[in-house]
């Protein structure tokens, strides 16, 4: 017998041709394509739609804060809706409108004074070049003349057209003003029912899981709105006493600075702080600079290690990693604005992803964040031996 080698066998065809892991590694493929494409083009619009975008979203912000205030008015002052709502806007507005009469009339009657000693620090930070490094008037002279070379003041400049377009960035942030104080009013006037207008565009069946998830997300952003406006105080506070303290000039207008550049979570008040930092090295000096920046740090420690974890924490349920992530990432695809709605944004949907993959909203009508992320039990005390 003559030996004869076996035939090949014959490859699958059709779907057999493939095996189940990659099957399975191409539904997950295609499927994470679509939604990333998805994403990008809801980036893409909310880019494009900033102007519209970004106001309404600090008047979602602002209306967390005031709807519990206007909800505790009616319910304990008996103040009927037209009454609180009203209050709730003027607190607001009386609010923002003392905080920047504050800061204008401190910096115009602090403003002389900076400038001449601006001045002074410059003409003795020249000494000390010259001194330093053995450089002459005319030399220091040239070389600054050299960087003022370097800038573009023609008429296509950089500088001149940014000098231009800033009436149009004054009328683009008057309407977002507007849209910002219409948004609220309406949120506080008829919230309810416009979220109710919404979740009926939704089929019937998706109807009880986003409601619930709505309300869930709604009481976190209520907690971190008023969280935040906590922290960034204690901010505001530590840093403003220390400006006090060291006797610098402009200190409310500091503390107001820090104040608002807390709302940016990490960056906020470290970049603002460098403020108090740079008027005392003008004023006093590279020892109280140091003073001061070591106050700044000190104040960010205490944000970072106490009050961050005891109190943001439990209040917004998201990781500091997280948080790093998402500040990082907003600032890298919307600038400022990322950066100050990264973590809220963040903390909504963590909390709403979490609602509706726990099943919650078959059984919890009207959920709190108990009910929602229930905290792990504790353990039961040791039988003494």
């Amino acid at each position: 017998m003559f030996w004869r080698p076996k035939a090949a066998p014959t490859p699958p065809a059709g779907a057999d041709a493939v095996t189940p892991a990659m099957r399975t590694a191409a539904a997950w493929s295609w499927r994470f394509l679509v939604v990333a494409g998805a994403i990008g083009v809801l980036v893409f619009l909310i880019i494009q739609l900033r102007l519209i975008v970004i106001p309404l979203l600090i008047g979602v912000l602002l209306a967390a804060l005031l709807v519990p205030f206007s909800a505790w008015m009616q319910r304990r002052l008996r103040f009927p809706r037209w009454l609180a709502v009203t209050t709730a806007m003027l607190a607001l507005l009386g609010v923002i409108t003392g905080l920047v009469w504050l800061v204008v009339s401190q910096v115009r009657a602090g403003w002389p004074a900076l400038r001449d000693r601006s001045m002074e620090a410059f003409d003795e930070f020249l000494v000390w070049l010259s001194s330093t490094f053995g450089l002459s008037g005319d030399e220091i002279t040239s070389w600054i003349d050299g960087i003022v070379a370097e800038l573009d003041f023609s008429t296509d400049g950089p500088l001149v057209t940014g000098a231009l377009s800033v009436g149009g960035t004054a009328a683009e942030v008057l309407t977002g003003a507007a849209l910002v104080l219409f948004a609220v009013l309406f949120f506080l006037l008829d919230g309810r029912g416009i979220w109710a207008w919404v979740v009926r565009l939704l089929p019937q069946r998706a109807r009880p899981a986003v409601d619930g998830a709505g309300q869930a997300g709604w009481l976190t952003l209520t907690n971190f709105a008023k969280v935040q406006i906590f922290v960034a105080f204690v901010d505001a506070l530590g840093i403003g006493l220390g400006a006090v303290i060291l006797q610098l000039p402009l200190a409310l207008p500091i503390a107001v600075a820090v104040f608002l550049g807390s709302f940016v979570p990490i960056v906020g008040a470290v970049v603002t702080g460098a403020l108090a930092v740079l008027v005392a090295l003008v004023y006093y000096g590279p020892g109280v600079a140091l003073i001061m920046l070591i106050i700044v740090l000190g104040v960010q420690q205490l944000e970072g290690n106490v009050l961050q974890p005891l109190v943001m924490g439990p209040a917004v349920r998201v990781h500091p990693l997280a948080v790093v992530l998402a500040v990082t990432a907003g600032g890298l695809l919307a600038g400022i604005p990322g950066t100050l709605f990264a973590v809220p944004i963040v903390a909504f949907l963590n909390v709403v992803v979490r609602y509706i993959a726990a099943g919650r909203w078959r059984d919890v009508p009207n959920p709190t964040l108990t009910d929602i992320l229930p905290t792990p039990p504790t353990p039961a005390p040791q039988e003494r031996s």
